[in-house]
């Protein structure tokens, strides 16, 4: 059984920084896609970063191209999401979430992905 654990939320200054990380486990991984999603207070899930693991290509949602940077520990299965110069506007829960079918056209598409984290809540606020 899949399991995605978030970790690394928190409460942080416009400006600031914060790292998230999600282990997996429960699967070995390959032709997968693994993905951080956020929602905001009344807005739909959307997706901020997103890895091919065969081929290691990461994808960026353009309101986060250049603050967030989107990296893996492969012995670890282990995701992270490093985000900088952080933003009220990126305030929102943050999810990783798996997609075991990892067809191209779908990485950004939250219904694509099967297998999801608990979240962990991120708020930017002085």
């Amino acid at each position: 059984q899949v399991q995605l654990v978030e970790s690394g939320g928190g409460l942080v200054e416009p400006g600031g920084s914060l790292t998230l990380s999600c282990a997996a486990s429960g699967r070995t991984f390959s032709n997968d896609h693994m993905a951080w999603f956020r929602r905001a207070p009344g807005k739909e899930r959307e997706f901020v970063a997103g890895i091919r693991w065969m081929s290691g290509h990461i994808y960026y949602a353009d309101s986060v191209k250049g603050r967030f940077t989107f990296s893996r520990d492969k012995s670890k299965n282990t995701v992270y999401l490093q985000m900088n110069s952080l933003k009220p506007e990126d305030t929102a829960v943050y999810y990783c979430a798996l997609d075991p079918r990892a067809i191209l056209s779908q990485l950004r598409i939250s219904d694509a992905y099967d297998y999801w984290g608990q979240g962990t809540q991120v708020t930017v606020s002085s």
